[in-house]
């Protein structure tokens, strides 16, 4: 058995759970808000908007919500802020990379996971400033 077999052998025998915001991108792309198998907990790219689908035009504060939802993602998943070993950032505008780096730094200050910030050309929603990704133990 190679060591590619084993590793999917071994992959096989961990649950895997998928955890939803209630996005209503959830089943028309086919995505979870979150996937939690074995040790890890994958949270997607999480976008700034509100239950009623507002979105504040503050950079800042978009960054804040996405942390919000992906906070709420790793509780339903088990883990938690503390736990994220990597982030990724996507702006649509460097000039808001204080900004977003500020919000980033307020909760993960202290367990300084990986991160990654880049500059896209767009987002699904134009009004949304900011995208971002993290991944956690469990």
């Amino acid at each position: 058995m190679s060591s590619g077999d084993a590793e999917l052998a071994a992959s096989s025998t961990h649950t895997r759970t998928r955890i939803s915001s209630g996005s209503p991108f959830e089943p028309r792309i086919g995505f979870s808000r979150a996937i939690a198998i074995g040790d890890r907990v994958l949270v997607s790219g999480t976008a700034p908007v509100w239950p009623d689908g507002g979105c504040d035009p503050d950079p800042e504060t978009q960054a804040r919500r996405c942390l919000q939802i992906i906070e709420d993602a790793l509780t339903q998943a088990g883990s938690s802020l503390g736990q994220v070993v990597r982030t990724r950032m996507f702006l649509v505008d460097r000039a808001d990379a204080d900004a977003v780096g500020r919000a980033h730094g307020a909760v993960f200050g202290d367990t300084r996971p990986a991160a990654t910030m880049v500059v896209v050309k767009a987002l699904l929603d134009e009004r949304w400033k900011v995208e971002i990704e993290a991944e956690a133990q469990a």
